[in-house]
């Protein structure tokens, strides 16, 4: 019996790679990936789900906001290193399933997270946000280089310190912002993970998060006594 977490890039051609690479090394019996239901259809499926006004209502203006700038963020992004969004996460999917392995999917369903995010985004954050995506547009290089990003390579997953160093970044500025969409978003999936784990004793877990969750999803479940890793 085993887990093993790692962590990879949405828009990174290297994870690609190192994710069908895991998945043939541990040869696990179930692949977890952060993904809920909905996200995962549209994953496979290729069709992008739409906001209905139901939806909208419930995840609150700030969320469906957020949905928006993050999927032009990850697109333009994903254009200019020419791998979709998500490829990862597909990339195990579909290992996954021509090796006949349990596809398990860990992460919060969206529509709470983005209720969440609506709810306790602070007026403070909201004008960090709009100074930060100024900075970006008009001190782009200056501003990469105060956060040590400047050598930042896309088409692969950014080193330890690089990722820790964004992390504590967004905590500082974005307490409220990072509790919602890391803090309470490990908790979860580790929560998931320790349910798959006692469900399903004696078999190895492969876990696929994005590398920002890594970490703190290691720390949740090294504690778990019955399952080691």
């Amino acid at each position: 019996m085993g887990i093993k977490i790692i962590g990879t890039s949405h828009i990174a051609r290297q994870s690609v790679k190192e994710v069908q690479e895991a998945i043939l090394d541990f040869q696990p019996d179930i692949v977890a990936v952060e993904l809920d239901l909905p996200r995962y259809n549209a994953l496979v499926s290729g069709k992008k789900g739409k906001l209905s006004f139901k939806d909208i209502k419930y995840i609150g203006i700030k969320g469906f906001l957020f949905v928006l700038v993050g999927e032009y963020v990850e697109r333009k992004l994903g254009e200019e290193v020419g791998v979709k969004a998500g490829a990862d996460m597909l990339s195990a999917i579909r290992t996954a399933k021509k090796m006949n392995l349990q596809v398990a999917l860990i992460d919060q369903p969206l529509p709470i997270t983005l209720h969440r995010f609506s709810k306790k985004l602070s007026w403070k954050e909201k004008w960090n946000f709009i100074v930060d995506i100024a900075k970006g547009i008009f001190l782009g290089k200056k501003q990469m280089r105060e956060m040590g990003l400047e050598n930042l390579d896309l088409s692969k997953v950014p080193a330890d310190e690089v990722i820790k160093k964004t992390m504590e970044f967004a905590k500082k500025r974005y307490p409220n912002f990072y509790g919602v969409l890391v803090d309470e978003r490990n908790a979860y999936m580790a929560k998931q993970l320790k349910m798959i784990m006692l469900q399903n004793p004696g078999k190895r877990v492969l876990a696929i998060v994005g590398a920002g969750h890594e970490e703190g999803i290691l720390k949740l479940i090294s504690g778990f006594p019955e399952q080691p890793l």
